[in-house]
């Protein structure tokens, strides 16, 4: 299973995101972090991931308050099942110390291979 186009209901998580979501976004967008293309609210499986990098099949969660341990622990397991790296950061890991996730979150992505060849862009539809 791969990445899907936009679900309805990741549309709506898009329009709504949190403070937070949105403060992980103004670093991630329009290849602002190692040149990376990520997207938000992506639909992966039967799953909207937070933010993800197809290229690097990387996915980036956030969690808050409405988080359980066991729900996250099955759905990451689905994920990394579908062959996605999760890391997954609380709410106020990022508004107490975002240079560290953004920096994790570069040292992730660079300890993994590129789903691309060298050269070839990534496009919207994987």
């Amino acid at each position: 299973m791969s990445v899907r186009p936009i679900s309805p209901h990741a549309k709506a998580l898009r329009r709504n995101s949190t403070d937070t979501e949105n403060l992980l976004w103004q670093e991630l967008r329009d290849r602002r972090l190692g040149g990376l293309k990520f997207r938000r609210q992506a639909t992966v499986g039967p799953y909207v991931a937070d933010f993800l990098c197809a290229e690097k099949r990387l996915i980036v969660e956030l969690d808050g308050g409405q988080h359980s341990a066991e729900t996250d622990a099955h759905r990451t397991a689905e994920l990394e099942r579908l062959g996605y790296r999760v890391i997954r950061f609380w709410n106020n890991e990022l508004t107490e110390n975002r240079d560290a996730v953004v920096e994790r979150i570069l040292a992730e992505a660079s300890a993994l291979p590129s789903r691309f060849r060298a050269g070839q862009p990534s496009s919207n539809s994987d």
